[in-house]
């Protein structure tokens, strides 16, 4: 048991314990709630971190429990291993799990959003203006992040707002054993939505590229996330439709999952894609700000 700086003013007891499953044999290293924070392999004596603010802590605890082990003594690490990029300890000004859904909308509306005067002119001409989509937006985003905030409790993390380069974000990222779904949130009130293999139009208006940008930012995700994992991490893009009158997906081959919000609980049984263990790991790269400042 090794008690460390819990980074929130108090300390925490590291436990740490054996897991020996399909071909595996590891140490955990668990905070006093049985979360997974870093394991060890017994055999290779390679360290995974999945909690960066206890990284010190983890490879103390389970380097003394290797050493102290009757197994292999802690080889020498490979080139491989030591090229694998890291992320710094996380700062609260870094994490991203304390967004909330719309956070880069709210930002935008605080500080480029409209005064007293020009809200008033608007209304009274009903001149519809930039600012209107961004309000439909946050709303949009704010009644899907209390849906798939509602996932936490079948063991689903969930992130909002991810900031990506470009002045772009990630309106949702959940992760879970059911594997990473990135969501893009589309908010169409009393519309009639259609969407075909690779178009959807609203209104039976002109195709809007919905399903194209869905995909595009899925592969973006996949490229942060494997680039820090060391292992493959599949993305399914996700399209939410928020406030529409009709939904009408007639395609037969979609590359991208479609919803209205109500309907982003059918991810929640979802498994076998990625272990618990690859879950925390996941998610612990997908908080920190600085693993997407160029994606």
């Amino acid at each position: 048991m090794l008690r460390a700086e819990s980074g929130r003013g108090g300390l925490v007891e590291l436990k740490v314990t054996r897991w020996k499953r399909y071909g595996h044999d590891r140490w955990y290293a668990n905070l006093p709630d049985g979360t997974a924070v870093g394991w060890a392999d017994v055999r290779t004596g390679d360290i995974t971190v999945l909690v960066a603010e206890y990284r010190d802590d983890v490879i103390a605890v389970l380097t003394h429990h290797l050493r102290n082990n009757p197994e292999p003594v802690l080889p020498q690490r490979t080139p491989e291993a030591e090229a694998r990029p890291t992320l710094p300890p996380l700062t609260p000004a870094d994490d991203l799990s304390t967004n909330r859904p719309g956070e880069s909308l709210r930002d935008l509306l605080d500080k480029s959003g409209p005064g007293l005067i020009e809200r008033v002119v608007s209304r009274l001409l009903r001149r519809p203006t930039e600012w209107d989509g961004w309000r439909k937006g946050l709303e949009g985003e704010k009644r899907v992040g209390a849906e798939l905030d509602r996932l936490a409790r079948r063991g689903w993390r969930v992130l909002h707002s991810i900031p990506l380069a470009n002045n772009v974000d990630v309106d949702h990222l959940l992760i879970g054993p059911g594997g990473v779904f990135s969501i893009n949130t589309k908010y169409h009130h009393n519309k009639v939505v259609w969407v075909g293999n690779d178009a959807v139009k609203v209104n039976h208006g002109k195709p809007a590229p919905y399903a194209r940008k869905s995909r595009a930012e899925a592969k973006r995700v996949v490229r942060v996330l494997e680039h820090y994992c060391g292992f493959p991490v599949p993305v399914d893009p996700v399209l939410v439709f928020v406030g529409v009158a009709d939904l009408k997906v007639v395609a037969t081959q979609l590359s991208v999952r479609v919803y209205q919000e109500r309907q982003v609980a059918a991810l929640a049984p979802l498994s076998g894609v990625l272990t618990a263990e690859q879950v925390e790991q996941v998610y612990s790269v997908a908080r920190h700000r600085q693993a997407w400042s160029k994606a």
